[in-house]
C-alpha cells in the first residue's frame, strides 16, 4: 500500500490572494459575459495607423498651440496600465508594443452617457483602441482626445500589483507574456537581443558568409562533446538525436564547395540547468574556407566589436566586471595561463601522472574516467584555477589534442591544437579552432571517443562514418567558430542568468 500524498500547507497570504484573484476574475467573466450579450466581443476589426513610439518621436517637441493647429488624428491601440476617473471625464493610460500614450475621454465628445459610461467598468488590462486627435494637456503631457474608443479584448486575470510589478522570478519565466506586459527592462532586453542578432547576422554577411540551415535531427550527435536528446522515427523505426551542434554538417559544405557559411539556430543537450546553461539553446557556428584559428579569433573579436558599436556601447557591466570592448581581446596559451598559478608544472605538461595528483590536490570533487589523458588533467586546472579568473576578453589558445577531437594539431607541438576559447567575466563566450581536415587522423579521434563513450563517457561521440567519407574528398584547410549567442546577449544587456536573455526558458512542471 502507498503512502499518503502529503501536501505542503498554503500559507494564509497566499490563499488570501488566490481567493482575491477568484473573485475578479468572476467580475471580469461576468462583464465579458455582457459583452458577449452585446454582441461585440471579441472583434477583429480595429486598426491602427502610429505606435505610441512614433506618436511620441514625430510630435512629442510640439508646444500645444503648433500641435492644435495640425489637429493630428490616429488611430492607436494597446493595453489600459491605469484609469483615472473623474465624473464626466477619465484619463486612460495604454501601452503597445513600442510605448505608452495617455488617453482622454469626455462624456461629450464620445457621444453621450451611453457610450462613455461602460469605459469606466473596464479593466486594467483589457485592449483598447481608440481614435482621436493629438493635444497637449495642461500638465505638458502629449494625449490623446479620443472622440471614438473601443474594447478589442477583454483581460480576464487581474494584472499584477500596479507599484511591485512581477517581481517572483519564477513567475517572470514561467508568464513571460505578463513579465512583458508590465517589466519595460525585460522589453528592453529581447529588443537588444532581437538587434543584437541581427547585427551578428548582418556583419558575417558583411565578410562575405553566407548563411545556410542543417538538420536539427540527426543520425548520429556529433560536433560536440555533449549528452544529447534522443527520439524515435515512427515511418522509418530508426532512433535519431536532436543536434548537439551543427558543426559536422557546415564542414560538409565545406567539401561542397560553399567557402563561408553560418547558422544561426537552436542546439539541444540533454544536461542540466543554472545560470549559463538552458538544455535549448541559440548558437552561431561559421566556418571559413583557406583561414586558421588566428583568422578566427580576428573575425569573432571583429564582430562582437562591431555588435557592441552597433548597440552603441563601448563598456558594459557584468558579474561586476566593467568590460571593455574597445581594447585589444588578450591571447594566451592554456598551458602558460595555468603555469602562471602553478609554475612548479612548466615543462610537465604532458606528465599525466603529476597533473592528476595536482589535479586532485586543486579540485578534491574531480571524478576522472579511466581514459582519461595529460590533456584532460590539464584543462581540469585550467577551468579550476585560470577560468573564473578571466575578467576582460581574452582568447585561451593550443588547447591539449586529447580534448579537441576535432581540432587540426599544431605544426610545432603534436600534443595540441590550433584551438581557442574566448573568456569574458570568467564565462566561456566563444570556441574555435583550425579544422582538421586529415581524414585518417579524423578517424583516429573519432575511434578515440567511441571508447570513451564504451568506457562511461556519455558526452563522449562515436565515429561518423558519412563524415569521414566527406572529409576523404578533400576538405579545404579552414578554421570555424562557435559563438554562444545567449551569453553574447548576457554580457552585452549585463544580465546574469541566461533565464533573463531566454523568452521561454525550461522550467520544471508548475505541480511537480
Amino acid at each position: 500500500m502507498s503512502e499518503p500524498k502529503v501536501t505542503e500547507a498554503k500559507k494564509p497570504e497566499q490563499v488570501m490572494v488566490e481567493q482575491n484573484m477568484s473573485e475578479q476574475m468572476t467580475v471580469r467573466r461576468e462583464k465579458l459575459a455582457m459583452w458577449r450579450d452585446a454582441g461585440l466581443a471579441y472583434p477583429n476589426t480595429w486598426r491602427t495607423d502610429m505606435s505610441t513610439s512614433d506618436i511620441h518621436e514625430k510630435y512629442g517637441e510640439y508646444d500645444k498651440e503648433a500641435l492644435d493647429d495640425l489637429a493630428v488624428e490616429v488611430c492607436v491601440a494597446g493595453r489600459m496600465m491605469a484609469h483615472r476617473v473623474m465624473g464626466k471625464s477619465s484619463f486612460m493610460k495604454i501601452q503597445d508594443g513600442e510605448g505608452q500614450l495617455q488617453l482622454f475621454l469626455n462624456r461629450d465628445v464620445l457621444g453621450g452617457a451611453e457610450i462613455y459610461n461602460p469605459t469606466k467598468k473596464w479593466d486594467l488590462g483589457d485592449l483598447i483602441g481608440a481614435k482621436g486627435v493629438l493635444f497637449i494637456t495642461k500638465t505638458g503631457e502629449l494625449s490623446l482626445k479620443v472622440s471614438h474608443i473601443e474594447m478589442v479584448s477583454k483581460c480576464l486575470r487581474p494584472m499584477p500589483e500596479k507599484w511591485h510589478g512581477l517581481s517572483d522570478l519564477e513567475t517572470r519565466y514561467r508568464q513571460r507574456y505578463v513579465d512583458l506586459m508590465v517589466t519595460p527592462e525585460s522589453r528592453d532586453t529581447f529588443r537588444a537581443r532581437s538587434k543584437i542578432v541581427s547585427l551578428l547576422r548582418r556583419g558575417l554577411e558583411d565578410r562575405g558568409f553566407m548563411e545556410v540551415e542543417t538538420p536539427m535531427l540527426q543520425t548520429q550527435a556529433g560536433g560536440a562533446a555533449a549528452r544529447p536528446f534522443t527520439t524515435h522515427h515512427n515511418a522509418l523505426d530508426m532512433e535519431l538525436f536532436l543536434r548537439i551542434a551543427p558543426e559536422l554538417y557546415l564542414k560538409r559544405l565545406l567539401v561542397g564547395g560553399f567557402e563561408r557559411v553560418f547558422e544561426i539556430n537552436r542546439n539541444f543537450r540533454n544536461e542540466g540547468l543554472d545560470a549559463t546553461h538552458n538544455p535549448e539553446f541559440t548558437m552561431v557556428e561559421f566556418y571559413q574556407a583557406y583561414a586558421d584559428f588566428h583568422d578566427a579569433m580576428d573575425t569573432t573579436e571583429g564582430i562582437i566589436r562591431n555588435i557592441a558599436e552597433g548597440l552603441n556601447i563601448s563598456k558594459v557591466k557584468w558579474e561586476g566586471v566593467e568590460i571593455d570592448l574597445t581594447q585589444p581581446f588578450k591571447r594566451m596559451r592554456l598551458d602558460e595561463a595555468v603555469f602562471e598559478y602553478r609554475p612548479d608544472l612548466r615543462g610537465h605538461a604532458n606528465d599525466k601522472a603529476l597533473l592528476a595528483t595536482v589535479c586532485l590536490q586543486e579540485n578534491p570533487d574531480v571524478k576522472p574516467l579511466i581514459t582519461w589523458k595529460a590533456g584532460h588533467y590539464l584543462l581540469e586546472l585550467f577551468e579550476t584555477l585560470v577560468e573564473p579568473n578571466l575578467k576582460q576578453p581574452t582568447f585561451i589558445t593550443h588547447y591539449p589534442v586529447d580534448v579537441s577531437p576535432l581540432a587540426r594539431r599544431n605544426n610545432d607541438d603534436e600534443t595540441v591544437t590550433d584551438r581557442f576559447e574566448l573568456f569574458v567575466a570568467g564565462r566561456e563566450i566563444a570556441n574555435g579552432f583550425s579544422e582538421l581536415n586529415d581524414p585518417d587522423d579524423q578517424r583516429e579521434r573519432f575511434v578515440a571517443q567511441a571508447n570513451a563513450k564504451a568506457a562511461g563517457d556519455a558526452e563522449a561521440t562515436g565515429v561518423d562514418e558519412d563524415y569521414l567519407r566527406a572529409l576523404e574528398f578533400g576538405m579545404p584547410p579552414a578554421a570555424g567558430v562557435g559563438i554562444g549567442v545567449d551569453r553574447l546577449v548576457m554580457m552585452l544587456t549585463g544580465q546574469h542568468s541566461i533565464r533573463d536573455v531566454l523568452l521561454f526558458p525550461h522550467m520544471r512542471p508548475e505541480n511537480s
